[in-house]
């Protein structure tokens, strides 16, 4: 995690949530791409969803302990980053669950407002745009609000990154600076 103090404020906490759980997911280094141009006086912290389980309500007075993490992280920022690959015109179902999840237990109460940006990677021509769009009714019903400029969405993302995940396109890594310097304090 890449940290840079402001003398005057202290550093804004950033959560950092790929909707992939795969290992190699351009989401997963698109995320890891923010963290190289973090502005100053933010703190970019990445919250991994392996082990988020199917939202129960049944388990939901005693939720498992991975959703506590999750609740714990989420609560503790101050603004949430979610990368997003599109599945079937959609989001990915790890990434609603946990989303699920923590509208439940307080962490992204509907009305607690906390400030949030999505953006999408994927292999298709539309990068995600469908997946990015279903977010933000996510977004609307949880009254999070969200950074809507600029867009991030990668499309064609297995050309723009390199071997080991390292974002190549200087346009998508200004945009990227862009929302970052966007999100509220």
């Amino acid at each position: 995690m890449k940290t840079i103090r402001s003398p005057s404020l202290p550093p804004r906490k950033i959560l950092g949530i790929a909707g992939s759980l795969r290992q190699a997911s351009y989401s997963r280094a698109a995320l890891g791409a923010a963290q190289e141009p973090a502005p100053e006086g933010c703190a970019i912290e990445v919250f991994n969803l392996a082990g988020i389980p199917p939202f129960n309500q049944d388990e939901e007075d005693n939720p498992p302990a991975r959703v506590l993490e999750l609740n714990t992280a989420v609560g503790g920022a101050d603004a949430i980053l979610l990368v997003t690959p599109e599945y079937n015109y959609s989001i990915p179902g790890v990434l609603k669950n946990a989303i699920d999840w923590t509208s439940r237990r307080m962490a992204i109460a509907p009305g607690k407002g906390n400030g949030s940006r999505s953006w999408a990677a994927s292999v298709g021509v539309h990068g995600s745009a469908r997946a990015h769009y279903h977010l933000r009714q996510c977004f609307a019903f949880l009254n999070m609000h969200a950074v809507n400029r600029p867009e991030v969405m990668i499309a064609h993302a297995s050309e723009k990154f390199d071997g080991q995940g390292k974002l190549t396109d200087e346009k998508a890594r200004e945009l990227i600076r862009h929302l970052l310097e966007a999100l509220p304090r």
